[in-house]
């Protein structure tokens, strides 16, 4: 398999540590959100505001759909495309899959570094309430999360090096 999908709750990383893997492995790239961006002339947080959550995620199914033949490929998805009609089947069945996984309070952190207003999900919210939305949006979507092929730690170099040297050993 040449398909490597990089899961994980939003601001894990998922698509710096991609870029990363992907140029080391000489791979291709694709980030999965920009992708729809790009092709749509919106924004995530412009598609959820005129179309809503549900149409969202059909897109995203959509794309993964047409992504799933593509080979030597780092994929980044959005943080709850596995949580979405059978797409971490889909993923599975199709690749590797790799969940990027952080405490809730690291998660918290990411996300306020990485410009919490530009995410939908967590737009304007306190500290406490953005630690609440982490913990509990993490404990309903961890059941998908889990069904990784893989579960990697660390900080992002130590996560990038991880997955390489995963990919390295299934193409021995």
């Amino acid at each position: 398999m040449s398909r490597y999908f990089l899961i994980g709750f939003m601001a894990c990383g998922k698509t710096t540590i991609g870029k990363a893997v992907a140029e080391k492995m000489g791979f291709g790239f694709v980030d999965l959100d920009k992708l729809i961006e790009s092709e749509h002339n919106k924004t995530v947080s412009e598609i959820f505001a005129e179309q809503g959550e549900e149409a969202f995620r059909k897109l995203e199914n959509e794309y993964l759909k047409k992504l799933i033949s593509l080979e030597n490929t780092i994929i980044a998805t959005g943080g709850g495309v596995p949580c979405f009609f059978n797409n971490m089947e889909l993923m599975n069945e199709h690749g590797k899959t790799f969940y990027l996984k952080f405490a809730p309070e690291e998660l918290k952190t990411r996300i306020q570094i990485s410009s919490q207003n530009s995410r939908p999900l967590v737009a304007g919210k306190s500290d406490e309430e953005l630690l609440h939305f982490v913990s509990e949006s993490l404990k309903k979507r961890e059941h998908f999360y889990n069904q990784a092929t893989y579960t990697v730690y660390g900080n992002d170099n130590e996560i990038a090096e991880q997955i390489i040297a995963l990919i390295n050993r299934e193409n021995e």
